[in-house]
């Protein structure tokens, strides 16, 4: 019999698992799209005070600090009450967030929404990026983020169509349904079996193992090898993370997360509508529609990089994501620099350009292949990589530190942006294009293939050196069969039974 609390049925189904821990990641990419709609929403500038360049971006930022917050606790958070009340409890947090952005009467009540609202994401993203690690689909949260920014761009666009205040508070609101659905979905999964194990449980840890792995089977060969891992004790501290061999691997964790907030994807994300009016579109309708297709774009190429990451590796697909990204960046502000000027649009100074349709065309097009760059490489390898490199031991804690960089990188760029394009203008792309090569240098030099190989072969493969030489490190560095892991489990078993043997010849002894 299956402990109470859980249906094993559903917990078991990794496609089920994988959709419900996707909500976590669409929330993300509703929050994002909820600023990007209504940058334009006349009803919006003037509830909020037309808010200039570093007020907007204060505003925007304020959801990736709340973030960063929500990922630094995320693991103190899932100690005390587990991976699965942590996941539940965001939802609830999110909600508030929600209720508090669709009612704001002013800046600081939409700012400290927003800040709660992030504090809701810092706190599920690495929890529920872990849970699609262990059904093998890391890749599904780039994607599921993606569906998020596209469904609640085309509400926005369809609310901006409602006179007044609805036009914004009505998407705002409609973002707590997800979170509803997801406090409420995680009461049919089971508590982390390492969250029970860790809290001296091992017979409900071992039932949760067999009923997710084993049919309920407690002997299942697979069940009694996960529990053996269970086994090896946890990190209990963030200092865990320097120990010998660990520093250049959280090094490593964290740069693919700054990186692909330094690549300005999230410029095309949060701001893209002041993209295209200083690529010299007109009307607020043309500015919408023109954006709703790079959302098209970004969910549509993240498909053939879910399907194919595995087979194209780690490392080209990070070193053909930041070429190309660079590139279409220098692109961009080469045709901004040379064909546009400082111009007044909806009451506000930018640098525009107008009477060069060819251009205007150009940074369009250039714009969407940047998107799509982004979505077929560095995308959902920027949340795949960091999972595959850590050992069980400390993956939790260096999982949720390299997702915390995340979040302080794209606080930093959330603010800087509105501010950078207000004063150098075209300027800003070329600092993007100088990211992203020197974040090709960096892969290049220091990131070791992770693909194939499980989290214990990765002890090999840093164990080889290579540190500024990765493309060195031989695609049969680490390799084990299910044999070798098998006799490995065996001999870690062997000591730990004569260990509890004794110590049973002890107390019988004594009594």
């Amino acid at each position: 019999m299956a402990p109470r609390g859980y249906n094993a049925r559903i917990a078991s189904n990794p496609y089920i698992v994988a959709s419900f821990a996707c909500i976590g990641g669409g929330l993300f990419g509703l929050d994002i799209s909820s600023m990007s709609g209504v940058l334009s929403n006349d009803a919006y500038k003037s509830q909020f005070g037309n808010p200039g360049p570093d007020a907007q971006g204060a505003i925007v930022a304020s959801m990736p600090a709340g973030s960063l917050v929500g990922a630094l606790i995320t693991t103190k958070v899932a100690d005390i009450i587990g991976r699965k009340y942590s996941i539940i409890l965001s939802g609830l947090i999110w909600i508030l967030g929600a209720v508090l952005q669709c009612a704001s009467v002013n800046r600081g009540m939409l700012v400290a929404g927003r800040v709660i609202a992030g504090l809701s994401i810092g706190i599920a993203s690495a929890k529920q990026h872990l849970l699609l690690f262990a059904v093998g689909m890391v890749s599904l949260q780039q994607w599921s983020i993606t569906w998020g920014i596209l469904i609640q761009y085309f509400i926005q666009f369809g609310c901006s169509y409602i006179d007044g205040v609805a036009s914004f508070r009505i998407p705002w609101g409609l973002q707590a349904i997800p979170a509803v659905v997801l406090s409420s979905g995680m009461l049919l999964f089971p508590e982390s079996p390492r969250w029970l194990f860790d809290k001296g449980r091992e017979e409900e840890s071992l039932q949760v193992l067999a009923d997710l792995h084993g049919g309920g089977d407690k002997t299942n060969e697979l069940v009694v090898l996960e529990f053996t891992t269970e086994r090896a004790e946890g990190a209990k501290s963030y200092l865990d993370l320097l120990k010998p061999g660990m520093p250049r691997r959280v090094f490593l964790g964290c740069s693919v997360q700054m990186w692909s907030q330094m690549s300005g994807m999230n410029v095309m994300m949060y701001y893209i509508i002041y993209v295209f009016q200083g690529a010299g579109i007109s009307g607020k309708r043309g500015v919408l529609i023109a954006s709703s297709v790079q959302y098209v774009l970004n969910v549509a190429l993240t498909v053939p990089a879910i399907l194919y990451i595995d087979r194209w590796g780690r490392r080209p697909m990070l070193l053909a994501g930041t070429f190309f990204m660079g590139f279409f960046s220098f692109i961009t502000g080469g045709l901004q620099g040379g064909f546009g000027h400082w111009g007044e649009v909806d009451g506000s100074r930018i640098w525009v350009v107008e009477g060069h349709n060819s251009a205007t065309k150009g940074i369009i097009a250039c714009s969407y292949l940047f998107v799509c760059s982004f979505a077929v490489t560095m995308g959902p390898v920027s949340w795949t990589y960091p999972a595959e490199l850590f050992p069980t031991k400390v993956r939790a804690k260096a999982v949720g530190l390299s997702t915390a960089w995340c979040w302080a990188w794209n606080f930093g760029l959330a603010y800087f942006v509105p501010p950078s394009l207000a004063n150098i203008a075209w300027k800003t792309y070329m600092i993007f294009g100088c990211f992203n090569w020197t974040a090709f240098l960096h892969v290049f030099f220091m990131f070791p293939e992770t693909v194939g190989r499980s989290l214990e072969e990765m002890d090999e493969v840093f164990a080889v050196g290579h540190t500024f030489s990765a493309w060195k490190i031989g695609k049969d560095v680490g390799k084990k069969s299910v044999a070798d892991v098998l006799e490995k489990s065996k001999a870690f078993e062997q000591p730990k039974a004569s260990e509890e043997k004794g110590d049973s010849l002890k107390q019988t002894e004594s009594a």
